[in-house]
């Protein structure tokens, strides 16, 4: 029998294919939705949605790995917009990763942090430390959880206790209420040990509330991966930019504690760090673990400061002298005036701060991020570049093996 004419004639294959039940995935804001549509009997709107009740992210996976795949894995990163934070969620977008980035006060702070990812992998959600609901929201729908809180000073609104203490504690009993399978923890190296104190009665205050900040942690979540980092050093950094910085110098002169004799810092390079917490995620050994970031050599801060200026072509031809500063009584009236700035301190100098120069870095046998298969960045090849804008006569033109090469510190092989 002919087919009537205007019919169109449809395979009986093409008919089955368009019976198939479609499942369609749909990913708004933090949630996950699943709508289905189907065909035969039932009769669904193209717009009904079907909220999937136990949403498996490994199943959600798409994609052969990078930026525009989704690993599966959803990551708040509280902090993401410190020094240390831009370069874990570059990390963790590389590998496909949906990143939650909660931040407090003006959104244009944690703009640039939306190249990270893929379109849509890269969310934003505005809270507050003290603000238990806005972070119940922010990790409501995340795995993996990354603490990079800190404060190097204190403010009339954050203190270290209540940064560093009360604030690790309320996201990690938080995140473990919610269900998070991964807790991520940053502290500091020395942390876990007294100090005399050399600039400050007492010792640092920073470090002391960072190793209470850890018990909490522990307390709250037993399973969570703690890191220890030492002076971390990089672009945008506190401590290249520390010491290269005009306030912390007395004109030509520079006070260091014990005139930088018998200290001793084992300095890591930023993306060293990021990687090994970006590593520490994906593998599953590390959970209720610590773990030491540390650089490759030690070096006594008296050499290293020497070598800085050096690279910057301000050693002692130039009049750059260093020397004790318990003897220079207007360098720690300049550190305790600088705290009352009503922002920033000048520099970053506090007397706290200070306080932390005067500290050895010690490492007490735990894992290191080279037990993560990370190959460790050393700081001799990094320092010309990172030091390159703090050169004297920047502008200067000149001429191939003009300025000789500065000589390498002296350091010891780390252990």
């Amino acid at each position: 029998m002919q087919p009537a004419r205007g019919c169109v004639t449809v395979p009986s294959s093409a008919l089955r294919t368009m019976a198939l039940q479609k499942n369609i995935i749909q990913g708004y804001g933090l949630g996950v939705r699943a709508a289905v549509v189907t065909s035969g009997n039932q009769r669904h709107s193209s717009s009904d949605v079907r909220f999937l009740t136990k949403p498996n992210l490994a199943a959600l996976k798409k994609g052969r790995g990078g930026r525009s795949s989704f690993s599966g894995d959803v990551c708040t990163v509280f902090g993401a917009s410190g020094f240390i934070g831009r370069y874990v969620c570059n990390r963790l977008g590389k590998i496909g990763s949906q990143i939650i980035i909660p931040y407090r006060g003006d959104h244009y702070d944690v703009l640039r942090l939306k190249m990270v990812g893929d379109l849509g992998q890269v969310l934003f959600i505005p809270y507050h430390l003290c603000d238990e609901d806005a972070i119940r929201k922010a990790v409501k729908h995340s795995n993996i959880v990354i603490n990079l809180v800190g404060r190097d000073w204190e403010t009339r609104n954050f203190s270290f206790d209540k940064v560093h203490v009360e604030g690790s504690h309320r996201l990690a009993h938080i995140c473990k209420e919610m269900g998070v399978e991964r807790f991520l923890h940053v502290s500091a190296l020395n942390s876990d040990r007294e100090h005399e104190g050399y600039f400050l009665k007492g010792g640092s205050k920073f470090l002391k509330t960072k190793g209470l900040g850890e018990q909490a942690v522990r307390d709250a979540f037993p399973e969570a991966t703690i890191f220890r980092p030492s002076d971390v050093y990089g672009q945008e950094d506190r401590f290249l930019r520390y010491y290269s910085g005009i306030w912390r110098h007395q004109g030509k002169l520079l006070p260091l504690p014990k005139g930088g004799k018998d200290i001793w810092k084992q300095p890591v390079f930023v993306s060293d760090v990021a990687q090994g917490i970006v590593t520490a995620i994906r593998d599953p050994e590390t959970a209720g673990k610590t773990y030491e970031a540390v650089g490759p050599r030690r070096y006594e801060l008296g050499e290293l400061i020497d070598w800085f200026h050096r690279v910057m072509r301000k050693d002692k031809e130039t009049g750059y002298m260093k020397y004790d500063m318990k003897w220079d009584p207007t360098f720690q009236l300049k550190a305790r005036l600088t705290e009352f700035l009503p922002s920033w301190p000048v520099n970053t100098l506090t007397r706290d701060k200070v306080e932390r120069e005067a500290v050895t870095d010690i490492t007490t046998g735990l894992p290191t991020l080279e037990d993560l298969g990370v190959i460790l960045t050393k700081m001799e090849d990094r320092m010309d570049w990172e030091l390159k804008p703090f050169r004297a006569g920047s502008y200067y033109d000149e001429e191939v093996g003009e300025f000789e090469p500065p000589a390498p510190p002296k350091y010891i092989e780390a252990r």
